[in-house]
């Protein structure tokens, strides 16, 4: 798959992510199934950090041959970056403007061979045009998580809760 074509996607997806998380109640944003699922909230915080600390800083390692990968502890960081605390609408804008950052960024490099690789402490080789992609898969999983969480909102708030006639989740 063309570089170009997964950066561009990225860059399309910054609408749909503003999209499906804009006006949306106080109530549905911190809202969650579980304590072991994520609300609304949760998934933009966490959104914001994998673009900034993630994503974007780790295509630069392999860019740069660096094979020095320092972990993530996704869930650890929910709790220690009090994600449930946050404001949401300024969460939203910060990672749409990260993600701004992350396209100006993408669109700038000279990448002579997206199949750079470098080594990773779990995946073993792992190319540049690879993490391009799994970024792009990343939104996607999210995009469903989001639609998810809303459509349980949703199911969560009508009584009786019976969303069968929309069809099968």
């Amino acid at each position: 798959m063309h570089s170009a074509y997964l950066i561009t996607q990225l860059e399309n997806n910054a609408d749909v992510f503003k999209s499906l998380l804009s006006g949306i109640s106080v109530e549905m944003i911190k809202w969650k199934t579980s304590e072991m699922n994520w609300s609304l909230l949760e998934i933009i915080c966490h959104l914001y950090d994998e673009e900034r600390e993630d994503f974007r800083a780790r295509l630069a390692k392999i860019l740069l041959e660096d094979h020095e990968w320092d972990p993530i502890d996704i869930q650890t960081r929910v709790v220690s970056g009090k994600y449930s605390e946050k404001d949401f609408t300024t969460v939203l804008n910060d990672f749409l403007k990260e993600r701004k950052l992350s396209i100006e960024w993408l669109k700038n490099l000279e990448v002579h061979d997206w199949n750079i690789k470098a080594v990773h402490p779990k995946m073993g080789e792992f190319s540049a045009v690879q993490m391009l992609a799994n970024w792009l898969a990343h939104d996607y999983l999210h995009f469903r998580q989001i639609v998810k969480t809303k459509y349980l909102y949703l199911q969560n708030s009508i009584s009786p809760a019976d969303l069968g006639y929309a069809g099968e989740l």
